[in-house]
């Protein structure tokens, strides 16, 4: 029996209530809970029912069905941990135009010429648009198959007809099941859509990728409870005025959850870059204040970043300004603190702009040393010695700490012509052609290059 008492419900994690309240206990959301109707009678017994297959020993469970198959794509592979796994479902988000449906089509056309039939579904474009957009990067092929719905029933009346081996579905938020009550595009239908789509992909062995929207936030939109469904969770971020995009993975059940694959956008399609530091780093013939470089690590890729700063006398009655782009404000308002302080450069009453070369986001702390060298630099105009690398963590009272993956760092910047590299003390042996230049505090590290 139901009651007739209305029930509420979370709209992003699914979280249930029998009264309203405006946040959610769950997930913590403001205002996300709504009436959805009446609250059914919670089962009072289970009896046993059939399986769906027999209990194994785990040593004889087969194997063959779960390895990842590469795409082609190595860059998309190294994020994937390999390659797609059969009956796997992706989520792949990215702010409007930033390039995931070019990229998914040439994933498409890859498997569809190493694997078989492969089916696109569009609901946001007709099937004559990705046909031009396939013609444009050259990701035509007999085993492609295209397809423009926005209902759920026919998307799985594609899948009987063509019994792909990959379903690409652009986008989750745009395809509807006329079985469940909800807006286009709402929390239910989002919901739902994905539920039925991740239990096809697993009775027929088929791997889906979903396309979903983002919100101004840069979050995925939908309920948080979409995340959990799928397998792996790849957002793919870049800055419109720039070609590079960055591709990550914030959940994988089948790898790595921390790697990187960078791609760069152009006419032909999205091009993998196998190689990105340089992309990073800004060429220069001599050494100017205000910028120096450090080893970023991003999963198991050493990356060369450049961090830039500018230091100028403030204007006007007002406070200085403190502008940041592509690092975190908060952690380059510590650093100049330890700089002011610890390093006796004053900074009271400077303008400081702080900004990432490339378009690239650094967050570690192994770029503390760097700007704190690249915020002294430009405070004194003098730059810094050609051929430099900054490796480390600052702490509050100035002291400089190790960071992981040292040694892959020193030599990626080894590899790169760096010949020098100023770290804290027992970082390890250097690389072949790199000079280590160990320093304990700031102020001895300032000592060292001035």
């Amino acid at each position: 029996m139901k009651s007739t008492r209305p029930a509420h419900r979370c709209t992003e994690c699914g979280y249930t209530s029998a009264k309203w309240v405006g946040r959610c206990p769950e997930c913590q959301a403001w205002g996300s809970v709504q009436e959805v109707g009446a609250i059914g009678s919670p089962l009072r017994a289970v009896s046993a029912g059939p399986v769906s297959a027999k209990a194994l020993p785990i040593g004889q469970v087969q194997l063959a069905g779960a390895r990842a198959v590469p795409t082609g794509i190595t860059e998309f592979d190294r994020v994937l941990g390999g390659g797609l796994v059969p009956g796997a479902v992706l989520l792949v988000a990215g702010e409007p135009g930033v390039g995931k449906s070019t990229l998914l089509l040439e994933v498409a056309h890859r498997v569809a010429a190493a694997n078989g039939p492969t089916l696109v579904v569009s609901g946001e474009e007709s099937a004559a648009q990705v046909r031009l957009r396939a013609e444009r990067i050259g990701a035509l092929h007999d085993q492609l198959y295209l397809a423009a719905e926005t209902e759920l029933s026919a998307v799985l009346a594609h899948v009987e007809d063509v019994s792909p081996t990959l379903l690409v579905l652009d986008s989750v938020q745009t395809v509807r099941s006329p079985a469940v009550d909800g807006t286009d595009g709402g929390a239910t239908q989002v919901r739902a859509v994905a539920s039925a789509l991740s239990a096809v992909a697993r009775n027929r062995n088929m791997t889906t990728i979903l396309v979903g929207h983002v919100t101004k936030d840069g979050a995925i939109a939908g309920p948080r409870a979409l995340e959990h469904l799928v397998d792996v969770v790849i957002s793919f971020d870049g800055e419109r005025h720039s070609t590079l995009r960055l591709v990550r993975a914030t959940k994988n059940r089948f790898g790595p959850a921390d790697e990187i694959g960078c791609f760069e956008i152009g006419d032909g399609g999205v091009v993998g870059v196998p190689d990105p530091s340089h992309l990073f780093v800004s060429r220069r013939s001599a050494p100017v204040p205000g910028s120096c470089v450090t080893v970023t690590m991003e999963g198991s890729r050493p990356l060369l970043a450049e961090v830039q700063a500018l230091v100028a006398t403030a204007g006007g009655g007002g406070s200085p300004r403190r502008a940041v782009s592509g690092l975190d404000s908060q952690r380059v308002a510590m650093i100049n603190a330890v700089v002011e302080r610890r390093g006796g450069v004053r900074l009271a009453d400077a303008d400081v702009f702080a900004a990432s070369v490339g378009g690239v986001r650094i967050a570690e702390p192994a770029a503390d040393l760097a700007l704190a060298l690249a915020i002294a630099s430009a405070s004194k105009d003098r730059p810094l010695p050609a051929g430099l690398v900054a490796i480390g963590e600052v702490g509050l009272s100035g002291e400089i700490r190790r960071v992981g993956g040292t040694g892959r760092r020193l030599a990626e910047a080894a590899r790169q012509g760096y010949t020098a590299a100023l770290v804290p003390e027992d970082s390890g042996p250097a690389p072949k052609g790199i000079r280590l230049i160990e320093v304990p505090d700031l102020g001895g590290a300032f000592a060292r290059l001035w």
